[in-house]
């Protein structure tokens, strides 16, 4: 068996390569060539659905329970106000600078560490696949929607994300509406019209006062948020239409359906289009892995953040090296030392579950 020190090496080399090569959303084949090659050159086969790479453990037994490693090779693009070249690996103070490299570069090569080290596992508790996919920073159905049909059925799901190595055992889930007032045109210097802005701005209101009665225990409440708005074309024009967008985290309190309908009854504007896929997802507390990370002194709690942890029809948690607040920032970094402590950790985890008493 493949030492961790080895991996670990690996690991952080691997992730130097891939900050090194651009992926963003839906351009992602070079960094999925280079996870097809990292696997490949640890005797792993793997399988390929556009530019996701996912493989089964070496003894995969059809009769057993199965784990699904999951993170994603993605990026978003980078921000204004990078110090150094997004796309050269700087290590700095103990740190490893570039794009992609916390949200979700150092979870992805945990992840495939781990599984790595599990691959020869004679006679597993449990079925390990790790699949690394595409597509999550913009929830496009070429990511990992596209793998779970291939995958089959999933019992349990380790979502790698930066949680400073925290295990998140629910996060909110999000819908997106598209809110639209309407007025009448009118001049700005008479007294005409009906102003789509200012209407907007009764329903804007409701959203930024109205709380939802029953609150999640480990999500907290739902939160709305109105984080666009357009109207208008010219100074002398009194609009007669304001658009505006509501982010809407939801907990498992309340159905997307319920949250949509007591919006409907308490907006005057119209509902031009909404998003409602994307939930909330949670774990029993009882759940064996929970329970495990406890005993192990790992920290719970509940993550505002979306993953592709909403796809997954299976009780599942979100972990891995990194902190979520570094996600999507100018010079985003990484400690070397949350991976050389990240993999460890994970495969300690996984070994009580994998591993016969």
């Amino acid at each position: 068996m493949i030492e961790i020190k080895t991996l670990t090496k690996e690991a952080i080399e691997l992730l130097q390569q891939l900050i090194a090569t651009p992926s963003f959303s839906g351009e992602e084949e070079k960094t999925a060539d280079l996870i097809e090659r990292f696997l490949a050159d640890h005797g792993v086969q793997t399988r390929r659905i556009f530019n996701n790479i996912w493989a089964v453990n070496k003894y995969f037994d059809p009769q057993k329970p199965t784990i699904l490693l999951n993170s994603h090779h993605d990026t978003v693009k980078p921000v204004e106000g990078w110090t150094c070249d997004p796309f050269t690996p700087h290590l700095k103070d103990g740190k490893l600078i570039g794009l992609g490299s916390n949200d979700a570069g150092a979870s992805l090569v945990s992840l495939l560490s781990t599984f790595v080290f599990f691959y020869e596992q004679a006679d597993p508790e449990y079925n390990l696949i790790v699949a690394a996919t595409g597509e999550e920073e913009r929830s496009r159905p070429e990511g990992i929607q596209s793998v779970l049909p291939e995958i089959g059925a999933v019992d349990l799901a380790i979502v790698g994300e930066p949680t400073g190595m925290e295990m998140a055992v629910a996060e909110k889930g999000l819908m997106v509406l598209r809110c639209r007032a309407h007025g009448i045109a009118g001049h700005a210097a008479r007294n005409l019209g009906e102003n789509a802005i200012l209407k907007a701005l009764k329903d804007i209101e409701w959203f930024s006062g109205f709380q939802f009665p029953k609150v999640s225990p480990v999500l907290g409440p739902v939160k709305m948020t109105v984080t666009m708005i357009k109207a208008g074309e010219l100074h002398n024009v009194i609009p007669d239409r304001c658009d505006f967008t509501v982010d809407i985290r939801t907990t498992e309190a309340y159905t997307h359906e319920e949250i949509l309908e007591t919006v409907k009854q308490n907006i005057s504007g119209e509902i031009v289009k909404t998003s409602l896929s994307l939930k909330p997802s949670s774990i029993d507390e009882n759940h064996v892995l929970v329970q495990t990370a406890k005993k192990m002194g790992i920290k719970t709690f509940g993550s505002p953040t979306l993953s592709d942890q909403t796809w997954i029809d299976a009780p599942s948690v979100k972990m891995g090296p990194g902190r979520s607040e570094r996600s999507h920032t100018a010079d985003e970094f990484v400690y070397l030392s949350e991976i050389e402590e990240g993999i460890p950790l994970y495969i300690e985890l996984l070994g009580r579950l994998l591993v016969k008493a």
